[in-house]
């Protein structure tokens, strides 16, 4: 008895499958509204404005002592002015009479300036003595006074629509005095591996099982792009127990990932159920590791069918499923930045026909290649970044100049401090672009 096998039809080049999966990858547009202590990553769905001017009074930025400046415009060295305390204000007090000319209010960082009062001098610029200071040089009007609205007016823009959260920007909403702000939803992403083999981590061993990973990795990649991961047990290699699995999934989710099954073998089921569940955008690409990929589109879901080895998945997790996720969640930027460095040690053989996805453990400017098998999650241990390199027939050697894609926190390190804030957009390379030092 034969195992039957299927040949892929036409592989799709990885940029071209990018491109469809990012086009049929539909941002949320239904909100909620949520506390500012959970909002943090979020990506806000309207403009927040100042509902009043922050301060709403003045108020001293220091500590030190409230008077009218006027008063002080023949003080000097030679000839100290004197004034008497008549009262002090803290931060939560009013100082309710107007202050004497000629006299000063001990006031606290955060205190209401008093009537009759335009300015304050710190406590080290002063001399005092019972219930008097000395003043010795004259002081401006407004000298540590923050006047109304300095933080922002009226009607300031606190936060932009589609402006991804972060704590400045939940202080200035928090300190206008709003306790929620809205955001969009969060997508949620069922993760569905599927194979007689898998077992979910946690149950007791069997002979001839392995433990499921990927959905721990992709759970990873999920929350990374703003989205809430469902994953769920493995399913055996049953088409119509597949396809209900899939179809229950899709109505409470806006992608359902399917991991294993997606190629051409007997038992690769994925490539049958997937055309009954939506319009087919493609199955297989050109690229390795990660060829037998497929994807479909419901008017409601994104299916995406994914290779069951973990290096395969993890590696089509970064370059395919990353930016499309972030997509859905209105995240800026795909995930990573471009970043040049120098390969420290021989990297995978190109392939004719395909892309190839190196995965590398950047440090520095020098990066570590880590891939040795698909079916080794250990291919990605400590991988930070990766590389997509063009079709060819020869070795990629030590010292090789590569563009690669470093991957942002939470998934891979800090970008270098000439990094910041960048994406490919900013710097662009391309995909496959490979400079060598020749």
């Amino acid at each position: 008895m034969n195992m039957e096998m299927r040949p892929f039809r036409r592989l799709l080049s990885l940029e071209e499958a990018r491109r469809r999966v990012l086009r049929a990858a539909v941002p949320v547009t239904e909100s909620e509204a949520i506390p500012l202590s959970d909002a943090v990553g979020r990506v806000a769905a309207a403009t927040v404005r100042a509902p009043s001017p922050v301060p709403s009074v003045e108020r001293a930025t220091w500590d030190g002592y409230a008077f009218a400046s006027s008063a002080t415009r023949a003080a000097s060295a030679s000839r100290p002015l004197a004034m008497p305390i008549v009262g002090e204000v803290f931060a939560n007090q009013r100082f309710r009479r107007k202050v004497p000319a000629g006299s000063a209010v001990a006031i606290a960082t955060g205190g209401e300036i008093p009537r009759g009062a335009d300015t304050v001098e710190i406590f080290e610029r002063v001399r005092c003595h019972g219930d008097r200071i000395w003043i010795d040089h004259a002081v401006r009007p407004g000298r540590y006074v923050a006047p109304v609205g300095d933080d922002f007016p009226r009607g300031a823009v606190l936060v932009r629509k589609d402006q991804p959260l972060r704590p400045s920007a939940l202080a200035a909403v928090a300190s206008s005095g709003q306790p929620r702000i809205r955001v969009y939803r969060a997508p949620v992403v069922s993760m569905i591996p599927n194979g007689d083999e898998l077992l979910a981590p946690g149950k007791p061993p069997r002979p001839n099982h392995i433990y499921e990973s990927n959905n721990a990795a992709l759970s990873a990649i999920v929350r990374a792009a703003g989205g809430i991961p469902r994953p769920m047990a493995p399913v055996g290699d049953d088409p119509d127990r597949i396809e209900r699995t899939l179809r229950a999934a899709a109505r409470v989710s806006d992608v359902v990932i399917a991991t294993g099954g997606s190629s051409v073998g007997e038992h690769d089921y994925l490539p049958r159920v997937f055309p009954r569940l939506g319009k087919l955008l493609f199955h297989g690409i050109a690229v390795r590791p990660g060829k037998p990929t497929l994807a479909a589109r419901s008017p409601t879901t994104l299916f995406v069918g994914m290779p069951g080895h973990p290096t395969s998945c993890l590696s089509n997790g970064f370059w395919l499923l990353l930016p499309a996720l972030r997509r859905i969640a209105r995240q800026p930027g795909p995930g990573w930045i471009d970043q040049a460095i120098h390969l420290a040690a021989d990297a995978e053989r190109l392939t004719p026909g395909l892309a190839t996805v190196i995965p590398v453990r950047v440090e520095g400017e020098i990066g570590h290649p880590t891939f040795h098998d698909s079916h080794a999650i250990s291919s990605l241990a400590g991988v930070n970044a990766f590389a997509i390199l063009p079709p060819g027939d020869r070795p990629v050697r030590p010292g090789e100049r590569l563009i690669v894609h470093r991957l942002l926190p939470p998934l891979g390190d800090p970008p270098l401090p000439r990094e910041e804030g960048g994406f490919p957009e900013r710097r662009r390379s391309g995909l496959g672009r490979r400079v060598t030092n020749r």
